[in-house]
C-alpha cells in the first residue's frame, strides 16, 4: 500500500480513520525494514532491536530462534544490552538450551560495563550459585552496585542480605534503608517487607500504623503475605480496629493465591464463626 495523504476535506470519516491505520501500518513496516537493513549492516543497536522485535512478536511472527540470532550479533559486538538479554535466554532457556553457566558469561559482560539490571541479574546468581560458585560477598557487591544506580530490586536484595547477615554484617537500620528506597520505588516485596520492619521495631522503631500503612500497598499490589499479616493485624486490632469482616477480605485473598498459613487461619475463623 502506498504510503500518501489526501487534502480532499469531503472524505467520509470511516475513510479518513481505514486510511490512518494503512498510514500507521506502512510506516512500521518501513521502520522494520529500516531496522533490518542496519542490522544487515553489523548496527548493534538496530540488530538488539531486531532480536526484541522477534522476541516479543512485534509486527512479525514471534521467533525465539531469531530472536537469539540477532541478540548474538549484537552481544558479539559488545552491546551491553544484548549481552545482558542473551544471558537471561540462557537462563531461561530461550531459543537456546538452559545453560546457567553461559548465562552467567553473559550476563557479567553486562554487568561489568556498568548495566544495572545485569549487576543485579549477576547478584542473584551469586546469592545462588547459579552458572557461578555460591559467594555472598560477590552477590553484595553486584547488588551494591546495581543498587546505587537505583535498581529497585538490587536494593530490596541488598536489604535481605543486610538483614539476615549474608556477605555483609547484619544491620537492620541498613536493611530497612534499602527497602525504603525500594518500596518508594513501589516494588511490593520492598514494601512488605518494611512492613514487617515497622511492625517488629527492627531497623525502625516499632509503629503499627506505618506498618499497616506499607503492608496495605503491597497488599493492593496482591502480595500474598502482605495480605496474609494485614487479615491478621485486622483480625487481633494491631495497628487498625479490629474487624473480623476485613481481616476474612485480606484472608481470602491471601489463601487464594495458596498461602498455607492464610487458608489454615481462615479455615479456624469459619470453624469459630467468626
Amino acid at each position: 500500500m502506498p504510503c500518501i495523504a489526501s487534502t480532499d476535506r469531503n472524505v467520509p470519516l470511516t475513510l479518513i480513520y481505514g486510511f490512518l491505520v494503512g498510514l500507521w501500518a506502512c510506516s512500521s513496516a518501513q521502520d522494520l525494514e529500516d531496522t533490518r537493513r542496519a542490522a544487515e549492516r553489523g548496527d548493534a543497536d538496530a540488530q538488539f532491536r531486531l532480536g526484541s522485535i522477534y522476541s516479543n512478536g512485534t509486527d512479525v511472527p514471534q521467533d525465539p530462534d531469531e530472536a537469539v540470532r540477532w541478540i548474538r550479533r549484537a552481544a558479539e559486538q559488545g552491546h551491553p544490552d544484548a549481552q545482558g538479554e542473551l544471558g537471561m535466554m540462557y537462563a531461561g532457556g530461550l531459543g537456546v538450551p538452559q545453560d546457567h553457566a553461559e548465562a552467567a558469561r553473559w550476563v557479567t559482560l553486562a554487568a561489568e560495563q556498568g548495566l544495572a539490571e545485569a549487576q543485579a541479574n549477576l547478584g542473584v546468581a551469586y546469592a545462588g550459585g547459579r552458572g557461578v560458585p555460591q559467594n555472598d560477598t560477590e552477590a553484595v557487591r553486584w547488588y551494591r552496585l546495581a543498587a546505587d544506580q537505583g535498581h529497585p530490586v538490587a536494593q530490596h536484595q541488598l536489604g535481605i542480605m543486610s538483614m539476615v547477615g549474608r556477605g555483609a554484617p547484619q544491620d537492620y537500620a541498613e536493611a530497612v534503608r534499602w527497602f525504603q528506597l525500594a518500596a518508594d520505588q513501589g516494588l511490593a516485596e520492598a514494601q512488605a517487607n518494611l512492613g514487617f520492619s515497622y511492625g517488629e521495631g527492627r531497623g525502625v522503631p516499632q509503629d503499627d500504623t506505618e506498618a499497616i500503612r506499607w503492608l496495605r500497598l503491597a497488599a493492593d499490589q496482591g502480595h500474598a503475605i502482605a495480605q496474609g499479616q494485614l487479615g491478621m493485624m485486622y483480625l487481633v486490632g494491631g495497628g487498625v480496629p479490629q474487624d473480623d469482616s476485613e481481616a476474612v477480605q485480606w484472608m481470602q485473598r491471601a489463601a487464594n493465591q495458596g498461602l498455607t498459613e492464610a487458608q489454615s487461619q481462615l479455615g479456624l475463623m469459619y470453624m469459630t464463626g467468626r
